[in-house]
């Protein structure tokens, strides 16, 4: 059986403000958070901007730095919050905290880094935390399993169409030739990927009768090739839905909710509401 640990009340409180979302502060701070971010990349793109740029600079690095400061708090309470600080500070949204908040201080010591400060739009991803989609883990996972299994396909099937794309790109390459900007087969076989994919930037088009009719034909293909990697997916997913009537709250009594307590020593996650410990590291989750 696992030791009982325990951390002191206010730890314990910090973390579940800042790490779980089932309070009303911790709510409030994701909301808070979440906003800031929004006027953090506000701010960015409008400082772009020359004409504004220019004129409110002195109220840009002001709103910057105050942006700037919460987020350094942030990541700090982040890191004191929890009992194994690393797990935090080399975490994927940990790593992104930091890059988002080191920016403005490197601009004390180097020039031009006013791009840097766009690093922090990855924070947006928290935005999933406040939605709240538990109810669609589910569905999410059978997709992510479904497009797993599609791997194979897809990876066949963009082989195949890499394929069609050097055939074409050199058929055109031979029809069109250098004097109509067909001036080499790797160029060849950008137009044509450009073309199947029914991107068609415009830069390159054919124009022979014969290059013309190649073109029509690869134009026709994109509409199925666009199709494909769909329907495959698809498949995978349908074929997963009939293994078993997905399990929920309203048809299945032994139904097991996962909310969104996060252990304080490891950040473990997915923990059920009746878990007492944390099922990676054994911590006490409710002290």
């Amino acid at each position: 059986m696992p030791s009982i640990k325990t951390a002191p009340a206010w730890k314990r409180k910090l973390h579940e403000v800042i790490y779980e979302a089932d309070t009303p502060a911790g709510k409030l701070f994701d909301v808070i958070l979440f906003i800031l971010i929004i006027i953090s990349l506000i701010l960015v793109m409008l400082e772009s901007v020359p004409s504004l740029g220019v004129k409110y600079a002195d109220e840009f690095i002001t709103a910057e730095w105050i942006v700037t400061i919460f987020f350094t708090i942030e990541y700090i309470l982040r890191i004191i919050s929890i009992n194994k600080p690393t797990k935090y500070i080399f975490s994927f949204y940990g790593i992104i905290d930091l890059l988002s908040t080191i920016p403005l201080y490197l601009t004390f010591f180097f020039g031009g880094l006013n791009a840097l400060l766009a690093v922090r739009s990855l924070r947006l991803l928290r935005v999933f935390r406040i939605l709240k989609v538990t109810r669609y883990i589910g569905a999410a996972d059978k997709l992510s399993k479904a497009i797993k299994a599609s791997g194979p396909k897809i990876a066949v099937f963009l082989f195949a169409v890499i394929i069609v794309s050097i055939i074409f790109g050199t058929l055109m390459y031979i029809v069109e030739g250098p004097e109509h900007g067909f001036d080499s087969i790797p160029k060849s076989i950008y137009w044509c990927i450009v073309t199947l994919t029914t991107v068609g930037f415009g830069d390159i088009a054919p124009e022979t009768p014969l290059g013309q009719f190649l073109a029509t034909i690869i134009m026709i293909m994109g509409y199925g090739i666009i199709a494909v990697p769909t329907g495959i997916v698809s498949a995978e997913y349908s074929q997963d839905l009939l293994k078993g009537k997905e399990s929920t709250p309203e048809n299945d009594p032994n139904y097991k909710h996962v909310n969104t307590q996060v252990c304080q020593n490891c950040l473990a996650k997915k923990h059920q509401d009746t878990a007492q410990f944390c099922h990676i590291c054994g911590y006490s989750l409710h002290g």
